[in-house]
């Protein structure tokens, strides 16, 4: 009745490849005539005439042999492959996973799990029949969206739904500029779809994969302090669940609980459809320029209030600030005339000579693999975010070569000052570079009348921390703002209206897939990270984006967190909902529970 999903071991990056250990035909038993007709023979052959020279002979063959099929024994018993003799050894692992058993991670590596199950239903009833099924066998159904969460929110090992396959616009009110869709089409499917009815989002994230039902429960946002999260554009959705079955809920159908599910986190239902509030599809013009921190805060509360979207880029161990605007050709009259003073390949010089420096560099020191000029890609034909990636993963945790990259793109960003033109569509997204860890808090910053300026003291004592750890920090540090949303488990949730939220994020890339680099990566991202929490977060009341928050391991840290989470959200109204509509918990995973236990049991 249900289209399964069969992944293939290999789905883009998505999917890790199983590394399964060769076949090989098994040693002689010890007993073996070939293994002990050899033995005699060299015995025989070298035989002396003397008995115990003949004796001492015999015993040092038989330690040979013994320690041969020792060695041959080692050897396939403890197998490796040939990309990973750094790992662990592990008994016999002979056999393939089971066919049916596949490996499913995020987009950046960082979270996976092996399921049999991962549904893709077609239409609104099978998946209400998928949904009741589950519940009643009580097997794990978590809504998994694109998979695209840096945490691995959408991740269950007991099973997973994915709506890729109910991806259609149901409903276009051009009038009221509303459209009804499917919550499984892709943001940029979406907006692809309307433009031709003039309409598009009122704001956008950095990248357009994200399918709408995914992007809405997770609080998801764009920049701009006149425009709310993502959330705040639904005004009605349809919610599939495990105990009530299908239910719509809006502003006028139960708000409380409507509020409450739209940004549910998929443990409350699945999102089915969604009606969202959009705008006239319009073009912007972007305008991008170098400043420092000091000038930032003499003209910080202008520049919020009056630019449409608005972004800063902050480059550590440099007083660099990438300042991002974006507003409507209209406000500007029409098209800026303007001629950029550098081309592309100027802008990309110094970072492109980095790279030849650094190649010869570590080259000779035999820390990259070695690999002649002519099977070297041409540089040229690098992306900027590209050619920063094969710096880093060069020496990705020294802090002075971290450092001279970092200088690099500031010069990069000098020389890529200007303007470009182009539908919101395209010109708001961004680049985020490769695969990744990532942590962003959510802070309030006062009102858009009266900002606190509470987010540029955050950077200042951000970057300070940075230099004084001497953290390996590469850029971009990125700030953007929101308005509030009135969802309450959003963590710009807020009933002032005029109150505005800062939003930062801290990155590391994995610019490597070698198992114990990224491994070292890793830890030095979650010391960078627990930096922040312990000096930033308490005291500018921050609030980690629910795809990025990772729970801790340790249980006074989990309780620590559980309890902070109470003082911000509404944790027992959301897990009262949870106990109504998800009685068996099949749309939970380790995450939600963890983070929101439904009994004292952690």
């Amino acid at each position: 009745m249900f289209r399964s999903l069969s992944l293939k071991r290999s789905f883009k990056t998505h999917l890790k490849t199983l590394i399964h250990c060769p076949q090989h035909p098994p040693p002689p038993p010890p007993s073996s005539p070939v293994l002990f007709s050899s033995i005699r023979a060299l015995s025989t052959a070298s035989s002396p005439p003397s008995s115990s020279s003949d004796s001492e002979l015999r015993k040092y063959l038989g330690y040979t042999a013994l320690l041969a099929f020792c060695g041959v024994a080692t050897y396939y018993s403890f197998p490796f492959s040939e990309n990973a003799k750094h790992k662990k050894a592990q008994l016999f692992r002979y056999a393939p996973l089971p066919e049916d058993l596949h490996t499913v991670s995020n987009w950046s590596g960082t979270h996976e799990v092996q399921t049999r199950h991962f549904h893709q239903p077609e239409n609104l009833k099978q998946l209400e029949e998928l949904v009741k099924e589950s519940n009643e066998k009580r097997v794990k159904l978590r809504p998994v969206g694109s998979g695209l969460s840096p945490n691995g929110i959408g991740l269950a090992r007991g099973g997973m739904v994915n709506l890729a396959l109910m991806d259609k616009v149901l409903e276009v009110d051009k009038e009221k500029k509303r459209v009804k869709v499917q919550a499984g089409i892709r943001v940029q499917q979406l907006v692809d779809e309307i433009k031709d009815y003039g309409l598009t989002l009122q704001n956008f994230a950095s990248i357009r994969e994200q399918q709408i039902g995914g992007i809405l429960q997770v609080g998801a946002h764009g920049t701009g302090a006149k425009l709310p999260p993502i959330d705040e554009q639904i005004i009605s959705m349809k919610l599939v669940t495990p105990a009530k079955g299908t239910i719509e809920l809006s502003k006028e159908k139960d708000p409380e609980l409507f509020y409450l599910a739209r940004c549910g986190l998929g443990g409350l239902g699945v999102v089915a459809e969604v009606t969202i509030q959009c705008v006239e599809r319009q073009e912007l013009v972007e305008h991008t320029t170098v400043s420092n921190l000091k000038d930032l805060k003499k003209n910080h509360k202008k520049m919020l209030s009056e630019n449409k979207h608005v972004k800063y880029l902050y480059i550590p161990y440099t007083d660099t600030v990438v300042v991002v605007t974006c507003n409507p050709v209209s406000k500007w009259r029409g098209p800026p005339k303007f001629k950029p003073k550098h081309t592309t390949d100027e802008a990309m010089q110094d970072i492109r000579e980095l790279y030849k420096e650094s190649l010869k560099k570590y080259r000779a020191r035999d820390i990259t693999t070695k690999s002649s000029d002519s099977n070297e890609p041409n540089i040229n034909d690098f992306s900027f975010t590209e050619l920063r990636d094969k710096l880093l993963s060069l020496d990705p945790l020294n802090k002075d070569h971290v450092m001279k990259v970092n200088h690099a793109e500031a010069e990069f960003w000098r020389k890529s000052e200007g303007y470009r033109v182009g539908w919101s569509d395209d010109i708001l997204g961004f680049d985020c570079g490769g695969q990744q860890w990532v942590s962003e808090t959510c802070f309030p910053a006062g009102t858009l009348s009266k900002p606190s300026m509470k987010d540029l003291e955050y950077i200042e004592e951000l970057k300070k921390l940075i230099e004084t750890n001497e953290l390996p920090a590469p850029a971009p540090i990125e700030q953007r703002w929101t308005a509030r949303s009135q969802s309450p488990m959003s963590p710009a949730s807020s009933s002032a209206e005029d109150d505005i939220f800062s939003w930062v994020g801290i990155i590391m890339y994995l610019p490597t897939m070698d198992a114990r680099q990224r491994k070292e990566i890793t830890e030095e991202f979650f010391h960078y990270r627990h930096l922040t929490q312990s000096q930033l977060w308490d005291k500018y009341s921050a609030y980690e984006h629910w795809a990025k928050i990772e729970v801790p391991k340790d249980k006074e840290e989990l309780e620590a967190l559980q309890a902070r989470l109470k003082t911000r959200f509404p944790v027992d109204a959301y897990n009262k909902a949870r106990r109504e509509l998800d009685p068996n918990r099949i749309l939970s995973n380790n995450i939600l529970e963890k983070l929101f236990p439904l009994s004292d049991n952690v």
